[in-house]
């Protein structure tokens, strides 16, 4: 336990140290422009941004996909934009409507958005993630099958310790007899926002991308627990909704108010699934990039040395902090939103429920 602790100690160590130094490379010999920084490491992009290295940007290129009305498709390198700012009438918007975004710029110089099916950073980020999660579930099928009477050890021990985590202490407890079907879902949906979460943290490549903090992420996440929760709810769930027999009668006739709030219950379940994964990954992204912008700012009112130094000491260790907490907050929220999926999932199968008490 002490040299895993010792190892994660070291990585978290070097994580901070990688993110100080891409981000110093970024403020030196050039304008500081903190909402600038912010943003461009939050929001997705076209490109894959690694470093710089006397002034010359490293990024890593990636497939440009999209569909124009008149003009049909185009597939083409994001490279060719970094190069000429435009290519074969498309460009990355600036305008308050579209900024950051793939515009097509039509002959009277307004910008309209194409169908747009490009491998973002963010779409790269969530293709790497899946062939982690399916590689690390083969690998411990894989393992069992040969060795059925001993446990596996390093990573694969690790993640074995999760799975049974999540299954006895969250899917078991909240959805009851009849869980193995849903099994599969909240596993999957944990490791993914799980490493995700952890990728997000990496600042170089395959890292750095915020998957989990965008809302369209987190929106499709909660709308297949919508789908689990709703399509195979039993009878009993409906009719608790529609009828609500708990409920006085004051409350159903003839104003029928608890029928109208369970039904709005109904859509702000997934919708609180939603928001609080992407306020609270996005949230911790901004604050930790927060500390890391103050840093640049107060070394630029270095003047006063004694003042400088000492808030700047303090911005770094506070940064530090911060990057610790950020780890605690990437298990929890991959746990959070799995336990209230499962708890939700079990919240409709009421039938169920009252045929094992």
């Amino acid at each position: 336990m002490m040299n895993l602790l010792k190892k994660g100690s070291i990585i978290l160590l070097m994580m901070f140290v990688s993110i100080f130094s891409a981000f110093s490379a970024e403020t030196e010999e050039k304008e500081f422009n903190a909402g600038d920084f912010i943003f461009g490491h939050i929001r997705n992009a076209y490109g894959w941004h690694v470093t710089a290295v006397n002034d010359e940007e490293i990024t890593i290129p990636l497939p440009v996909i999209v569909k124009s009305e008149s003009r049909g498709w185009f597939v083409f390198s994001s490279a060719r934009l970094e190069e000429t700012g435009e290519y074969e009438g498309f460009r990355i918007s600036n305008s308050s409507l579209h900024k950051g975004r793939l515009v097509e710029v039509m002959p009277d110089g307004s910008e309209v958005r194409p169908w747009d099916f490009s491998i973002t950073k963010n779409v790269l980020e969530i293709l790497i993630a899946s062939a982690l999660v399916l590689a690390l579930f083969f690998s411990l099928v894989r393992f069992y099958k040969k060795n059925p009477k001993k446990a596996p050890k390093g990573i694969l021990g690790a993640f074995e310790v999760l799975v049974l985590f999540i299954v006895d202490e969250v899917i078991k407890p909240c959805i009851g007899k009849g869980y193995e079907k849903y099994t599969p879902y909240l596993l999957t949906v944990f490791f993914f926002i799980l490493i995700n979460n952890v990728l997000g943290m990496i600042p170089i490549f395959p890292g750095g991308a915020n998957v989990t903090g965008n809302i369209a992420v987190t929106a499709v996440l909660a709308l297949i627990t919508f789908v689990y929760i709703n399509v195979f709810a039993s009878k009993d769930y409906w009719k608790d909704i529609f009828l609500v027999p708990a409920a006085p009668s004051w409350l159903k006739v003839p104003i029928p108010i608890m029928p109208i709030l369970e039904f709005v219950g109904v859509f702000t379940k997934p919708l609180a699934l939603m928001i609080r994964l992407f306020a609270n990954i996005l949230a911790g992204h901004i604050i930790e990039l927060v500390f890391m912008v103050l840093i640049f700012i107060l070394s630029e009112c270095g003047k006063n040395l004694g003042i400088g130094i000492g808030t700047g000491v303090f911005s770094v260790l506070f940064a530090f902090f911060m990057q610790v907490l950020e780890v605690l907050v990437v298990f929890l929220q991959a746990y959070v939103f799995t336990l209230l999926s499962a708890v939700f999932i079990g919240l409709s199968r009421i039938e169920e429920h009252s045929e094992k008490e």
